[in-house]
Order: structure tokens, then C-alpha cells, then sequence
């Protein structure tokens, strides 16, 4: 671990007030988790206390004191899981991964942890999968599980995919249409954004259909970059008041045309996403 590269994560921040989740969110970024050498230079960085600052990395799912791989499996072992076979699940993925509870594979492409509840305890075991969730799991399942996650379980199908639809929004500053009717991405006009980030300056576009993850920019943007983003019209920046569920980075809001909001996360590579259409999040 670079401590040069945490002190410059940590002066990129500098003016921001409350900026050590974005400090954190970017170190792990770098370092695929939170080094224990990197939580105290932030400490020492940025004045924080030592336990103030082990207190958010500890808080937030997202954020590991362990280097994790690409793909994270979450077996439920709670009691309702447990009595339906949940930690023969557990044993089932740690054989086909050759790995323990708790640890990662070689190749840094899959993590496996045991988890006491998942919140749907009616449909155990329970298994989630990089956010996907995965009800009354056999054991002869789980190799699917993984084959699909390395293929990528986030892949839709645009063409016949009912949770796939068309929107059309504008900017929540300007209301300027933010909709490139010249640029198709999935035989759709493409959404245009300008963005910023590591000091370099361009574009996104994005596919209009909720639910694909389509994107084209110029420069390429780095997974797990956070990226700032402006409406090409009145250049104001889109940020939201929430932050997203997912990895807690800041929320990018737009205007639906036929009524409400969407949000899309400004980390990128993360899915995190919300449309709220008149007060119902889908």
C-alpha cells in the first residue's frame, strides 16, 4: 500500500465538510478494501479520531477491512436459513470457491461470507450475489450461482425485458432536455452528461432505457471512479441529497419528462439506481 496515494485521496477531499466517507469510498476504490495502515494515516490526515474513523468503515456494508473479490456471496446461516439447510449451502460454496467463510479466492474474484439475516427469512436459504438475491437454494444451484456471476448477473435483455423502458429526462437545475436524439444506445436516443474526475474533463452518455446499464464516455472512466457530473446546458452540477445505498456515493439526479425522478449512482461501475415516478421508487 501506497501511503503517498491515501495522503492525495485525502487533499482531494480537503475543502468537502463531511468528506470522510468520500476519503474511505475512494481508498477502498484503490486498494479494493480499507488497509489498516491506510485508516490511520487518515486519522492522522485529517484529525479525525482513530475510533471515529473505524466507526464509519465498520458502519457501512460497503466497506471492508479485508480485501474482497470481484463477487461477493452471502450465505445466509441465520436460524430460519439455518434449519432449512443453510450451512450446507455455505459448505457448497466454499468447496466449489476452495475457500473459507470469510475469504477470498486467489484470482480476487470471489468472496464468501456467512450472514446472520438477510431480511427474507420465508424463502431460506437465502443467498445474495452481488446484490441479487437468490431464494430456497439447493446445493446442486450453486455452481449456476457462480457461472452466472461470472458471466454477469446484472446482463439484461433489452429487447424483451419488461422491466426495461424508455425515459426521458432533463436537468433538475435548467430543465433543458438532456436527451441526444442523434446518439442511439440501444436503438434509443442516448441521455448526454459532461463530466469531471481525476482532473479530466468529457462526456457520458447513457442508455434512456431504466434498467439497461449501457454507457459510452470519452475519456474512458475507471471502474470505481467517482465522477462528477454536469448538464451540458447550464453546466450546473447534478448531485443529489441522497446517497446511494449501494457503495454511499453521491446520487445523480434527472428529471423524468412524464412525471418524477430518476437517480443513478456517480460511482462508476456501481448499479445502484432509483426512479421515483409521482412517490413510487421502483
Amino acid at each position: 500500500m501506497n501511503l503517498q496515494t491515501v495522503e492525495s485521496i485525502v487533499n482531494r477531499h480537503a475543502k468537502e465538510q463531511g468528506s470522510l466517507i468520500a476519503i474511505l469510498s475512494d481508498i477502498q476504490a484503490t486498494f479494493s478494501y480499507l488497509p489498516e495502515d491506510a485508516l490511520k494515516a487518515v486519522s492522522r490526515l485529517t484529525g479525525a479520531s482513530l475510533v471515529d474513523v473505524y466507526g464509519v468503515a465498520t458502519f457501512y456494508k460497503y466497506f471492508s477491512l479485508k480485501p474482497r473479490g470481484k463477487h461477493l456471496c452471502s450465505v445466509c446461516v441465520g436460524t430460519a436459513c439455518h434449519v432449512r439447510g443453510g450451512e450446507r449451502i455455505a459448505d457448497e460454496f466454499e468447496q466449489r470457491l476452495g475457500v473459507k467463510a470469510g475469504e477470498t479466492t486467489a484470482d480476487r474474484q470471489f468472496t464468501v461470507e456467512k450472514v446472520a439475516c438477510l431480511g427474507a427469512c420465508a424463502l431460506g436459504p437465502i443467498v445474495v450475489v452481488d446484490g441479487h438475491y437468490f431464494s430456497n437454494v439447493q446445493g446442486r444451484q450453486v455452481k449456476g450461482i457462480l457461472d452466472r456471476a461470472r458471466d454477469g448477473l446484472d446482463r439484461v435483455e433489452v429487447k424483451s425485458d419488461e422491466r426495461v423502458f424508455p425515459v426521458d429526462v432533463s436537468c433538475p437545475h435548467c430543465n433543458h432536455s438532456l436527451m441526444d436524439p442523434d446518439y442511439h444506445l440501444d436503438g434509443h436516443a442516448s441521455i448526454r452528461i459532461t463530466t469531471s474526475f481525476e482532473r479530466k474533463h468529457g462526456w457520458v452518455r447513457l442508455s434512456s432505457l431504466y434498467g439497461s446499464y449501457t454507457v459510452e464516455s470519452e475519456p474512458e472512466i475507471p471502474l470505481e471512479t467517482l465522477v462528477h457530473f454536469f448538464c451540458p446546458h447550464c453546466h450546473a452540477e447534478l448531485v443529489g441529497a441522497a446517497a446511494c445505498s449501494e457503495c454511499t456515493a453521491p446520487m445523480v439526479p434527472m428529471i423524468v419528462r412524464q412525471g418524477g425522478v430518476v437517480q443513478v449512482c456517480s460511482r462508476r461501475g456501481c448499479r445502484g439506481h432509483l426512479l421515483d415516478l409521482d412517490g413510487i421508487n421502483y
